[in-house]
């Protein structure tokens, strides 16, 4: 079995010979890594792929789409009030590249490939507004919010449909964050109004060129997390288990939906030991992996005051089972 077919197997719960990882480090804990291994410079990969991915033998490579971005917009954009101007986009990166980039890939890896966006709907409102204006909006002038997220899922679309089609992409990664340690930004009834239209409709497309819809939001969102398994969401991340019961969400949903995350990076991870560390990660694995459906890793990306012997404690785990 390729490292592919086991991340498809898993996310389809199929029974699999072990379970797949993909544990990310944030840029600190790159920077420790380079020094203990010696290495000067970022080593270039593919598609600008993190140079680690390699050292840590992941079974997903992650890689990075031509997308759009927010260009030169009116100071009345961060006005508190809706903006009377026209908002300015423009796409970024290189289509052409980028496909001889995933072909040149796929003949060097068996990894299951994972076309990153994140950040996708809510947030990109958030970076046209700022969060506070644009929460305002929300509560101020519903009309106007939806407007613009509508806008940005329409071009959201536009730029999806010139990816989805390359047969080397095995899924797409949306997201954005609705909710905090403390619960969601908005009430759910104002998600399904606002949030979830505009996020059904990527998802629906996604699934219709036969590719896997993976999801992140940040925060406590346990109200959504039905919703969004009736949505057809493939894979959720990163189930937090500082603010969420993830026993109680596996055992809710975790027959329809698969979960790359749950453990613990705000206390485990930093301030454990190594013990405490095998410990939780093998209990998470165990738990959310019954019945397949998981991508064993932290919740977020292994932060840089994490002790590299945590690291290797993670990793250990995360190889068990591995031929």
């Amino acid at each position: 079995m390729t490292r592919q077919e086991l991340v498809t197997a898993a996310i389809e719960h199929r029974e699999t010979t072990r379970v797949p990882y993909n544990v990310r480090p944030d840029s600190r804990m790159s920077e420790k890594l380079r020094a203990q291994l010696g290495w000067s410079e970022p080593r270039a990969t593919l598609l600008g792929a993190m140079d680690l991915n390699e050292w840590f033998d992941n079974d997903v490579e992650m890689v990075r789409l031509p997308w759009w971005t927010w260009h030169e917009l009116e100071a009345d954009w961060r006005g508190v009030y809706p903006p009377t101007s026209l908002p300015k986009t423009r796409g970024t990166g290189s289509y052409d590249s980028f496909y001889d980039d995933l072909k040149a890939l796929r003949d060097q890896t068996d990894r299951y490939v994972l076309a990153m966006v994140y950040g996708s709907h809510f947030e990109k409102a958030n970076a046209a507004r700022g969060i506070e204006n644009f929460l305002m909006d929300v509560g101020g002038d519903f009309a106007f919010a939806k407007r613009l997220c509508t806008l940005i899922i329409d071009r959201n679309m536009a730029m999806l449909e010139n990816v989805l089609h390359c047969p080397e992409i095995d899924g797409i990664l949306l997201g954005s964050d609705w909710g905090s340690q403390r619960g969601l930004l908005m009430s759910p009834d104002v998600w399904d109004e606002l949030i979830r239209p505009g996020e059904q409709r990527e998802y629906d497309l996604v699934h219709a060129y036969g590719k896997h819809v993976w999801v992140h939001s940040c925060g406590k969102i346990d109200g959504l997390i039905p919703r969004l398994a009736d949505m057809g969401v493939d894979v959720l991340n990163p189930l937090q288990p500082e603010c969420m019961d993830i026993a109680a969400i596996k055992d809710e949903v975790g027959d329809r939906m698969a979960f790359w995350g749950g453990i613990n990076t705000q206390q485990t991870l930093p301030f454990g030991t190594p013990d405490e560390v095998r410990a939780e990660s093998r209990r998470t694995r165990d738990l959310l992996s019954r019945g397949g459906g998981y991508i064993f890793a932290p919740a977020q990306d292994v932060q840089g005051d994490v002790p590299l012997a945590n690291l290797e404690a993670l990793l250990e785990v995360a190889r068990e089972g591995r031929l």
